[in-house]
């Protein structure tokens, strides 16, 4: 047995804004035997008490430093994904962190604008359900049969979110401010960017950079579940063998 088939693979996976780890039950019959598999929420979503505000990225890194052990691979989608960039330099580096639908910034040019967000913004703080339940069908709109991703959303979640107003402000705050170029440039961890090739929430540059999976859009763990565990696996098992086999 090489130290590779000796190694499991230990995974953290991190969900996106207004939506907690119920996400990622889609891909739980297809882990590998030899996965851990750990789904967790951020502060404020589902039983998981909400950050004290003002919330920053140092109270975050305190909530969350027990739910991020350096001895996995952190999984980030979306928001996660940004959210877990930040964290790079505030925890203890993990074996590799995979970024779903996600780059350095969430706003782009040919993504969404910020002048989009902002519209979002004023939105949701006139109306947040409306507007979470706008936001699910929305992020569903890149996938092959995007009127049953959507419906696969609402009946994993209903029709409230599972956050507190302010997680989900701070949330969209933090999407419109964070910025993790330097972070990822001089991250101390592999990176890996895996991007729906029908994402219409990532810009062109970032897919340009990302290993691109097919006939997906910014959900793939609802349209390609299969598709997405085996390339989450194989790239963990990667960074994972540069540890065990060192």
């Amino acid at each position: 047995m090489s130290c590779l088939d000796a190694a499991p693979l230990h995974l953290v996976l991190l969900s996106g804004w207004g939506v907690d780890q119920r996400i990622w039950q889609p891909l739980e019959h297809h882990w590998p035997a030899h996965s851990k598999v750990h789904t967790v929420d951020w502060p404020g979503y589902g039983d998981t008490p909400a950050l004290a505000e003002p919330a920053t990225l140092d109270t975050l890194a305190s909530a969350m430093a027990d739910q991020l052990p350096s001895n996995a691979v952190w999984v980030g989608w979306s928001l996660g994904g940004l959210l877990a960039s930040a964290l790079l330099d505030k925890l203890p580096a993990p074996l590799g962190l995979v970024l779903i639908g996600t780059g350095e910034q969430f706003c782009s040019d040919d993504g969404v604008s910020k002048a989009e967000l902002a519209s979002f913004q004023r939105a949701f703080s006139r109306d947040p359900d409306a507007t979470w339940r706008h936001f699910l069908r929305w992020q569903t709109q890149g996938e092959p049969n995007a009127r049953h991703a959507h419906q696969q959303l609402r009946a994993m979640l209903g029709d409230t979110p599972s956050a507190t107003l302010s997680t989900l402000s701070q949330g969209l705050h933090w999407l419109a401010s964070l910025d993790n170029t330097q972070r990822l440039q001089e991250a101390p961890c592999p990176v890996i960017r895996l991007v729906g090739e029908h994402d219409l929430l990532v810009a062109s540059g970032i897919r340009a950079q990302a290993i691109n999976l097919a006939h997906a859009g910014h959900c793939p763990m609802l349209s390609q579940p299969a598709q997405l565990v085996a390339t989450i696996a194989s790239q963990a098992a990667l960074v994972t063998k540069e540890h065990v086999c060192t």
